[in-house]
């Protein structure tokens, strides 16, 4: 199951719900303040790596001959 961000309207708290896709818009209740607007939000997540180039793609290490 993924995990959903939602953010409360009433509170403005944000927090993570481990949903179904099928359920992922249905209503949600803030666990700080108990209304139960809260949306889903755009998660943004980001992967990194060492060793980038100008490329932006990681260089493999070179073995030595």
């Amino acid at each position: 199951m993924p995990i959903y961000e939602y953010q409360c309207p009433q509170c403005g708290e944000k927090f993570e719900l481990r949903r179904s896709i099928a359920d992922s818009d249905s209503d949600t209740e803030c666990p700080k303040c108990g209304a139960t607007e809260a949306r889903r939000v755009l998660s943004l997540f980001a992967t990194g790596s060492s060793g980038t180039g100008s490329s932006g793609m990681a260089c493999a290490p070179s073995s030595p001959t």
